[in-house]
């Protein structure tokens, strides 16, 4: 795409008003995105890794730990799908729902539940949130981390159920784990994959691409966006632009204070507050939002921060 950055981005980064209902589909803008971001990503096969490419046993390079290695185990192998989870699917519609303390009182849920394709990040929990943020899931990430910050590392029977609990809700829906970027996160994720096993449950696991993060992170540097790694929310939008005609987010919203002066919570299910600010993390969530404020913008994308009127 020659001169991207100008044509995607231009002035409006700087624009942290309320996104409004004033907003209208840009399909050539839309076809545009998608066919410069597949230069980058192949995003079929970079979904997840697939049976094929791998055997028990085999060694390979942490993404963002090159000097550690691990083993593929008998148990991943069997739980690797033998085709991408969303090859050759396309939908008209989609969601991608960030976790901001935004969605509360947000009356969102409705709205959400009613796209073709509902994309929910970190097995953020629901059903008593369902009035703002739905039920429907088609797609879940999960980082491994969730496993020890969330569900107390698996240590008894009592957080095992709970995480069981919640994986029986995802159905037959794909959950996504990014199981190969550090060290560490591999008995978290092997716990979560015996679990999957012993109790047979229906949901579609998938593992992302070696590739995959670098891909992304690629594409936004050559449109100048200087990210140092892309949150959760900016990899599944990014995904998405491959499999959605029209993409839709919510609580997408990084910073402590609503546009009326409110106070905002970092999660929408909890009481952490949002820190953000420093350049110490691994991740530039502003700068991120301000990014896909202005594909809002110019039509896009539709980025949602207030309340729904769905009805």
């Amino acid at each position: 795409m020659a001169n991207g950055s100008e044509m995607l981005f231009g002035s409006a980064v700087s624009d942290l008003s309320d996104p409004g209902a004033d907003w209208r589909l840009n399909t050539t803008l839309v076809t545009m995105i998608r066919k410069d971001i597949l230069r980058f990503l192949d995003a079929e096969r970079d979904v997840s890794v697939i049976k094929s490419g791998f055997k028990p046993g085999d060694t390979y390079h942490y993404v963002l730990d090159r000097r550690r290695t691990f083993n593929v185990s008998q148990t991943l192998y069997s739980l690797l799908p033998e085709v991408s989870p969303l090859k050759n699917k396309t939908f008209r519609t989609c969601a991608v729902v960030g976790n901001s303390g935004s969605l509360l009182k947000s009356g969102c849920g409705k709205e959400i539940d009613k796209h073709d394709f509902v994309i929910r990040c970190n097995l953020a929990p629901l059903e008593q949130f369902a009035e703002d943020v739905g039920l429907r899931s088609d797609f879940t990430t999960m980082n491994p981390s969730v496993v020890g910050r969330v569900y107390g590392g698996l240590r008894d029977e009592a957080e095992r159920g709970k995480l069981l609990l919640r994986l029986r809700q995802l159905n037959s829906s794909v959950l996504w784990i990014p199981a190969f970027m550090v060290k560490g996160g591999e008995r978290h994720v092997n716990a979560v994959n015996q679990l999957v096993l012993k109790h047979s449950l229906r949901v579609h696991m998938a593992y992302p691409s070696f590739r995959f993060i670098h891909a992304v992170r690629r594409y936004w540097l050559t449109n100048k966006v200087n990210i140092k790694r892309p949150s959760t929310g900016l990899l599944m939008y990014t995904m998405a632009t491959r499999f959605c005609d029209e993409i839709h987010l919510y609580g997408f919203w990084p910073f402590p204070k609503d546009t009326a002066g409110n106070p905002v919570n970092y999660h929408y299910y909890d009481t952490l507050k949002y820190r953000y600010f420093s350049n110490a993390g691994p991740h530039r969530m502003p700068l991120e939002f301000r990014t896909l404020k202005s594909l809002h913008n110019r039509g896009a994308l539709k980025l949602t921060t207030s309340r729904c009127s769905y009805s």
